[in-house]
């Protein structure tokens, strides 16, 4: 269950980011969508939602990597 979790708290934010590199792609090759008014807006939209992403699943990777060692030391003691 708890792998099950760990798998859902890092697909949402992965699909955040991606659709983020998409807004970005799509800027580029001149494909805007009618929410943003101009493609400049579209592209910070885009870097706001990669960015927010990949800095959530770079912190829950990092929280889990020093927990993980905070755990070997304590039983190594």
């Amino acid at each position: 269950m708890q792998r099950n979790l760990a798998l859902l708290i890092l697909f949402i934010p992965g699909v955040i980011a991606a659709f983020g590199i998409k807004l970005m792609r799509d800027t580029l090759f001149d494909t805007f969508y009618p929410v943003f008014m101009y493609g400049s807006i579209q592209f910070i939209a885009g870097l706001i939602l990669f960015l927010g992403g990949l800095i959530f699943l770079a912190g829950f990777i990092v929280y889990r990597d020093r927990k993980k060692r905070n755990q070997e030391k304590k039983s190594a003691s």
